[in-house]
């Protein structure tokens, strides 16, 4: 493969930001999940609609709008500022809270699915059996939801992969701290460097079809059952 000592580190860069997004929305978002999947509230639909934002906005917009809340004029920035820490924007921590937003609701729908396909007689029979919430949920809930958090971290990972709008608006282009391989594509067309290009563009192409692969293989149990 022709990829120079910058494409590996883009590389590099993206499967951090990649792999530390997915493992802290499968925390973050497996409480919210369970909780649209069971509530009778009036919030629910409110809230699933707001985690579903990032399905239809412009990724630019969600990258704008955060670039103005972290900045050093936004509430959470002038909060951290007084706090006496560093500003978000053009930062790594700033992409990752950037990710966490603009995957959410690929981590959250797949275990809400999930969560609802389990219908309420397991964890009834459990509550039964004299099991704690936490202990329903950690031995029964969770193994049956297995293939839901295998679909959910599958696609968080390959969306933050694939992401390029909200990681320009709110990281820029720093190398080894914000350039992310769909950025890195981006200034190789840039500067007319074709064929680095199309290494790394070929390379999300056999990624993505990967991906789409597994998320098939994982969903065709459930699709027999």
């Amino acid at each position: 493969m022709h990829f120079t000592a910058d494409d590996w580190q883009a590389v590099l860069l993206t499967l951090e930001l990649a792999g530390l997004t997915t493992l802290l929305l499968l925390l973050l978002c497996t409480p919210l999940a369970w909780w649209l999947a069971h509530t009778r509230s009036r919030w629910r639909a409110p809230i699933s609609a707001v985690v579903s934002l990032p399905l239809v906005l412009p990724p630019t917009v969600i990258g704008f709008y955060l670039l103005i809340l972290l900045g050093p004029q936004g509430f959470v920035g002038q909060l951290m500022e007084s706090m006496g820490l560093k500003l978000l924007p053009f930062t790594f921590r700033g992409l990752l809270v950037g990710s966490l937003i603009y995957s959410l609701p690929f981590a959250v729908q797949p275990l809400q699915r999930a969560f609802e396909s389990l219908g309420r007689r397991p964890m009834e029979v459990a509550a039964t059996l004299g099991a704690a919430p936490l202990d329903r949920f950690l031995t029964v809930g969770a193994p049956m939801a297995l293939n839901g958090f295998l679909t959910a971290g599958v696609l968080t990972f390959a969306h933050t992969v694939g992401e390029f709008g909200v990681v320009l608006m709110l990281g820029g282009n720093i190398p080894g701290q914000t350039r992310v391989v769909s950025v890195q594509i981006y200034d190789h067309v840039e500067a007319l460097e074709y064929t680095q290009a199309h290494w790394l563009a070929a390379g999300m192409v056999v990624f993505s079809f990967i991906v789409l692969l597994a998320i098939h293989l994982l969903q065709r149990p459930q699709s027999r059952a």
